[in-house]
């Protein structure tokens, strides 16, 4: 007698998500992080002389030039890729569903305080974009 069994998943895991929505808070976490990073880490002339500063053709932001801002935007990228939201998403600090970790949550509250008043100087674009999105939600 032959036993069913089930077909094999892939992992369990759900694709990426992806759009135009989601692309846009990947722009927007990156350059918060890029301008942290530079005001916070990286202090002189000299530090900036040395640091390897690639700009990204999309936003003009510069890439995170130290190690811990690289990986607290690989994490925040993580998360967008997994967010139960998608497309829907609202802002992360009117979300119900907190899907930073407590270590890094206080990290990225941090870094959203500091960058969120300056994105409209330096992208200003991705700024009028999240406050929009921030009065979508409440409304």
């Amino acid at each position: 007698m032959q036993m069913r069994t089930r077909p094999p998943r892939a992992a369990g895991l759900r694709p990426a998500n992806q759009g135009r929505r989601i692309e846009r808070e990947r722009r927007t976490i990156a350059a918060m992080i890029a301008i942290y990073c530079r005001d916070h880490h990286h202090h002189g002339a000299d530090a900036r002389a040395h640091a390897a500063v690639d700009t990204d053709a999309d936003t003009g932001a510069a890439d995170p030039q130290c190690a811990d801002c690289a990986e607290l935007l690989r994490y925040a990228n993580q998360r967008l890729d997994v967010c139960v939201f998608g497309e829907s998403k609202m802002p992360c600090n009117d979300c119900t569903v907190h899907c930073y970790s407590s270590s890094r949550r206080g990290r990225i509250v941090e870094v959203m305080r500091y960058a969120g008043p300056r994105m409209p100087l330096h992208h200003p674009f991705l700024g009028l974009m999240h406050f929009v999105d921030k009065l979508r939600a409440r409304f």
